[in-house]
This record gives C-alpha cells, sequence and structure tokens, in this order.
C-alpha cells in the first residue's frame, strides 16, 4: 500500500511553482522523484503559478499586470514619438521614462534576482535577464533594456495563463466534490458538511444534485451520470441496495442513499489525492531538463563573458561596447522559459487528457513508461471478464437449503467475484456471520458457520487441508467452488463469467502497437485457457497463487521485457507493484490494487489501457517537439547574435516567440481525443 503522500509547494529556481512530494517507498524502482528547491521561498514572485492562478486573480497580481501594460504603453508612446513623429525627446527626458517603465515591468524580476545574487546562487533566469538589461542601460540602449523585461514579463504573463488554464482542466475534478449535504435525521432533512455524515447515515440526493458520498441506493431504482468518476457520459440505472458512489450525479427524481464509507475514504476523495499527487510526480524528460538546467545555464553565463571578452586579444579595432551587447543578445536567447514552461505543461496536459477519459495517471512519469512497454501481463477475472459470475449450477449430498446457506455464509466474509456471485444466488436466506474466518490467497476461505466448520474454495485448498474430492471435479471447465462441511467433501457450485465487450479488440489493437498479451489467473488452467482462446491471447497461466504471478512477471522482466501489468484483486497488489507500469481496474477494483497501481482505469473497460499508451505517445510527441524546436531556434539566433547579426529586438522577440509556439504546441493536448 502506498504510505500517506503529503504535498507542499516550493518555489524551483526557474521561477515556476511546483508541488514537491514527500511520500515513502511505494516501490523503490518507480518512485516518485522530485527535487526541494525550498532555499527559493520567493512567493512574492508574480510567476508563482500555484498562488496567482489555483483560483480567483488576487489584486496583488491584476496590479502587477496594469503596471506592466502601463510600462509598455510608456515604451510604445516613446517610440512612436521618437521613431514614427521624429520627435526630439530629452535625454534626462528619456531617460526618466525609460528607468520608469523597466521598474513598472520588472521590479520584481531584479528583486529575485538580488536575492538570489545574495544567496551565492547566480546562475538563474532572473538574474540572466538582469544583467542583460543593465548591460543595454549601460551601452545607452534604453529603449531595448525596457523591452527586453516587458516581453520577457509578457512570455511569463502568457505562459501563466497557460499552465493555469491546463491545471483547471486536471483540477476541474475538484468541482464534483460537493461542499454540503443533505442527511435525514430524525425525519427531518438537515444540510451539513459531507465531513459529519457518519456511515449507517441516510442522505437525500436531489434531482441534477452530486452525490456526496459512497453508498447503497435505499429508494427502488434511480438513474445516475457517472462521468465524474469513469469518463463515460452515458447514465447509468441503479436498483435498491445496488452501490453508487460520491461524484455520480442525480438524473432523475430525488433518491435516498444509505452511506457507507466516511467522506475521507469515498472513492472520490481517494480519486481527486491521485489527480492532486499526480502533478507532483516528475517524468524522466522533466529530470533531465532540470539536471541540465543547473549545467547550461553557467555555461550560457560563460560563454557571453567569452563573447564579451576574447575578443579584446584578438580584433585590432575592439570596442567594449559594441561586444557586450552582442553579449547581452546571447544571454537573452540564451533564456531557457521555453523549455521549463512547455515541457511541465505538456506533462500537466497529458495528465488532464487521461483523465477527462477516465484514466487517472498517478504521475508524468508513467505517461512516459508506459508508451515504452513491450508485454501487457494481465488477471483473467474482473479484468478482461466482467467479473460478475452467476451460479449456474448446484450439486451437493446435503440439503441443498442447509448447503447453499453454509457456502453463502461464509463467502459472504470475501468481496472476491466468485464469493459474490455464491451469496448473490443464496438471496432472500437469512445468512449466519461465519467466525474464526482464514482466508488461504488464491485458495478460498476455511471458517465456522453455525457451529460448523465450512471450506469454500478450489482443489487445491481441499488439497492443502487434506479434504478429499471427485476427482472428475478437475475436468469441468467453469469456474467451481468446493464445498467441505466438517472437513468432508459436501458439493460443489459451478460458477459463469462473461468476457467484457471490448477485450478482444483490445489485445488486437494492442497487437497491432506491438505489445503482446499475457494472461494470468488463479482460476484453473481448463478455464483460463478458454477465455484466453476467445481472445486471442496464444500465452496464459491458470492454477495460479499470487506469488506465482510474481514470479512469472520477474521471469519476464529478466528478460528484459518492458512490463505493465493490469488486475483488479487484493491479490494482484504484489504484482501491480513489481510491473513497471501498474494498471488497475478502478470500478470494482480492491483497494489494494487502486492505492499500488500508477494508472486507475475507473469504468472498467480493458480498451483505456490502449487509450492510456495513447495519451503517454501524444504527449511524449509534443514534449520531444518542443524541446528540438526551442533548442533549433535558439542556438540559431544565439549564433547570430555572437555574430553581430541579431540585435536585443529579434532576441526578445526570438524569445518569447520560441515560448508561445511552445506553449501552443503543448496546449494541442487539450484539444486532443483518445
Amino acid at each position: 500500500m502506498k504510505n500517506e503522500t503529503a504535498v507542499k509547494h516550493v518555489h524551483k529556481e526557474d521561477g515556476c511553482c511546483t508541488p514537491e512530494i514527500k511520500s515513502g517507498d511505494r516501490h523503490n524502482h518507480k518512485q516518485a522523484s522530485s527535487h526541494n528547491h525550498s532555499h527559493d521561498h520567493d512567493h512574492d514572485h508574480n510567476h508563482d503559478h500555484d498562488h496567482d492562478h489555483d483560483g480567483d486573480e488576487t489584486s496583488g497580481l491584476l496590479i502587477g499586470r496594469w503596471m506592466l501594460w502601463l510600462s509598455l504603453l510608456i515604451l510604445a508612446v516613446f517610440l512612436i514619438a521618437s521613431y514614427v513623429f521624429h520627435l526630439e525627446i530629452n535625454r534626462s527626458v528619456e531617460i526618466g521614462l525609460m528607468v520608469s517603465a523597466y521598474l513598472l515591468a520588472g521590479y520584481k524580476t531584479v528583486i529575485l534576482a538580488f536575492r538570489k545574487i545574495a544567496r551565492g546562487d547566480l546562475f538563474n533566469e532572473f538574474t540572466l535577464m538582469t544583467i542583460a538589461t543593465f548591460g543595454a542601460f549601460y551601452i545607452g540602449e534604453f529603449s531595448e533594456g525596457v523591452a527586453v523585461m516587458i516581453f520577457y514579463e509578457i512570455g511569463e504573463l502568457i505562459q501563466d495563463l497557460a499552465v493555469s488554464k491546463s491545471k483547471r482542466s486536471i483540477k476541474a475534478l475538484l468541482d464534483i466534490r460537493p461542499d454540503s449535504v443533505t442527511v435525514i435525521r430524525n425525519h427531518q432533512n438537515i444540510s451539513v458538511s459531507p465531513h459529519e455524515v457518519q456511515p449507517g447515515e441516510r442522505i437525500l440526493v436531489k434531482p441534477g444534485e452530486k452525490v456526496a458520498l459512497d453508498g447503497i441506493l435505499f429508494s427502488e431504482h434511480g438513474t445516475f451520470n457517472t462521468a465524474a468518476l469513469t469518463g463515460e457520459s452515458k447514465p447509468g440505472n441503479k436498483v435498491k441496495n445496488e452501490v453508487v458512489l460520491a461524484g455520480m450525479i442525480n438524473n432523475e427524481k430525488a433518491v435516498e442513499v444509505e452511506v457507507t464509507t466516511l467522506f475521507k475514504d469515498s472513492k472520490l476523495s481517494r480519486i481527486l489525492e491521485m489527480v492532486q499527487d499526480a502533478t507532483a510526480r516528475k517524468a524522466p524528460t522533466q529530470l533531465l531538463v532540470s539536471k541540465l538546467a543547473k549545467i547550461y545555464t553557467p555555461i550560457v553565463f560563460g560563454l557571453a563573458l567569452l563573447i564579451i571578452l576574447t575578443p579584446y586579444f584578438f580584433v585590432a579595432d575592439y570596442n567594449f561596447e559594441q561586444w557586450l551587447y552582442r553579449g547581452m543578445v546571447f544571454l537573452v536567447i540564451a533564456c531557457p522559459c521555453a523549455l521549463t514552461i512547455s515541457i511541465p505543461l505538456g506533462y500537466f496536459g497529458g495528465i488532464g487528457l487521461a483523465s477527462r477519459n477516465g484514466i487517472l495517471v498517478k504521475g508524468s512519469n508513467f505517461l512516459d513508461v508506459v508508451t515504452g512497454i513491450d508485454t501487457l501481463v494481465s488477471d483473467k477475472t474482473g479484468t478482461l471478464t466482467k467479473g460478475v459470475f452467476k451460479v449456474q449450477k448446484v450439486e451437493t449430498n446435503l440439503d441443498q437449503e442447509t448447503f447453499i446457506k453454509l457456502a453463502a455464509s461464509l463467502e459472504n466474509y470475501s468481496t472476491h467475484p466468485v464469493a459474490k456471485a455464491v451469496v448473490k444466488y443464496a438471496e432472500g436466506r437469512t445468512l449466519t456471520k461465519p467466525a474464526d474466518v482464514q482466508e488461504f490467497a488464491g485458495l478460498g476461505l476455511k471458517g465456522i458457520v453455525d457451529e460448523t466448520t465450512v471450506l469454500c474454495g478450489n482443489t487445491r485448498l481441499m488439497e492443502k487441508l487434506s479434504v478429499s474430492y471427485p476427482k472428475e471435479l478437475e475436468s469441468i471447465a467453469e469456474t467451481i467452488v468446493i464445498v467441505a462441511v466438517n472437513m468432508t467433501y459436501a458439493g460443489y457450485l459451478t460458477i459463469a463469467d462473461e468476457v467484457k465487450d471490448d477485450s478482444l479488440q483490445t489485445i488486437r489493437n494492442l497487437k497491432m502497437l506491438g505489445i503482446e498479451t499475457i494472461m494470468l489467473s488463479g482460476d484453473k488452467q481448463a478455464v483460463t485457457a478458454s477465455v484466453a482462446s476467445q481472445l486471442e491471447i496464444s500465452k496464459n497461466y491458470g492454477d495460479l497463487l499470487p506469488e506465482d504471478k510474481v514470479r512469472i512477471v520477474q521471469d519476464l522482466k529478466n528478460e528484459g521485457r518492458k512490463i505493465a501489468f493490469v488486475g483488479d484483486g487484493v491479490n494482484d497488489a504484489p504484482v501491480i507493484a513489481l510491473a513497471d507500469v501498474g494498471i488497475a481496474m478502478g470500478g470494482l477494483g480492491s483497494d489494494a490494487a487502486i492505492e499500488t497501481a500508477d494508472i486507475v482505469i475507473q469504468n472498467d473497460q480493458p480498451s483505456k489501457i490502449v487509450s492510456a499508451i495513447k495519451a503517454g505517445k501524444i504527449t511524449k510527441t509534443i514534449v520531444y517537439q518542443n524541446i528540438t524546436l526551442a533548442m533549433g531556434i535558439k542556438v540559431i539566433v544565439m549564433l547570430l547574435g555572437a555574430g553581430g547579426i541579431a540585435t536585443l529586438w529579434e532576441a526578445v522577440f526570438a524569445d518569447v516567440g520560441v515560448a508561445l509556439l511552445a506553449i501552443l504546441n503543448a496546449y494541442r493536448i487539450q484539444g486532443k481525443t483518445l
């Protein structure tokens, strides 16, 4: 199980505020990575995305924007007066106007630069922009220096808006969490916070309202929109005693729901925690860029210094101001803004795209890893099959009613789909709560019902506990539950399951992507082989215990394969953790599987596995496009600047232009469909 996670925000060296995740080792080979830059708590800067754009704009941010636009107006009026109307402007007036415009636009950047210098942090974009603009002022290029700072700030503003919009698409899930709920107490309807409602209480959900807590439908029937949880807008019909989850929307008449979990334990709350945590886990590409930035920035400063000073020894008519100007152009275009914002923005977009399609990706690193898998190892029951079992046949040497009651009473202890089928078959009968229940993973249950020792499980459970049974049971193709009473064989039930509607097409689509599917099951080999044949899966293994699944996946990894494992049960949690990418079915899946998984499929459709891979591929393509675009254009303009061909004006337009193109490219993810 994943340890409890705490997320805090720290101001990064690149000017962006990003979540830092602190958690225990869920499984070390996939542990979320994040770098702590807590020495940079400069939260007053207007580039702090999470504080300035998570909700309504603050008055401070609005004032900052008005100051930026006023600065731009001053510069525009000066340039029009000077270059369009050719007015002679007093030098002192020009300096006063330009210094005013400069401070209006960039005072926070300058303050941050000096703070960082005081801490010994010389190599960052704030220092880079401050030195470049001070250099322009030094050589008398006042308007160019102001223009560099203004357009840098406009670029940051555009980036802020893009990140804000992308984050809002992810955090839109927060809107499905109700602030209040109508609880029925003493025959009165009382509006309270969802946190105050206890399991066992009943809540009233009016038409159009969101269900606030997980529960079972107390009314006879109802219709609910499940899009927030599954990504599917098709309404679902529920009848009395069926499960209703927080986040569903009541479509028709008012209904009553009996609450089964606390608000903090609801499936919706877990989904929201997963989505919030996801933005904290960085992809390898992001981590690589962060590491390169620590090397890249000092190199840029060093090269700028060489551009300024080296010609002194080789150029006969060396002019310091001329080469200082070239160095400043080089510094401006070298600013890594396009990379530091467009790459995280791309991954935010990818996580948002997946979540809109009912796929929860717990970190951008898993968006990267899922694109590289070559083998999908899948559980059978509840994953590729519906997991909705029905009892087909009952054979017993006891009174049938007694037999069914004993078996159902013990199976009522388990949440396994097979156990649920037995309990469902016994509906209408009064069941007894079992005592001293022992659960044998992958085998079955042992317990005491009405002072009688009862066993329910497969042939291996009987063999383990030395209970003899008719050997012809091993040839039955269906799933079978053998029942023993007082350690003596008493009969069996056969259970039938159905393959999910989209399972076969999913396997075919995976083959087209070059991904082999291998099916594992705790069910007997005859049943496993039958399902595998229907799904065109050549490799399948039945009669497996949880440790057998772990062993098989480990053997596949030892062969050098990149493994994704998809499952839904408690016994799948260890192998989900072992795989390169663990995928859980979130509808019927156990808490252990969901918590351990890296990707959660909310509507239990296997086809969403292919959608998750597509989301990863789309994201990766756009991120690499941005890296190539940004670095390609920057290198060209840096060379032009060093050669004296590009001016500060061209450098700043190139820098802002590259950043804008990268942001627009990353934003394309928002319009993609899976």
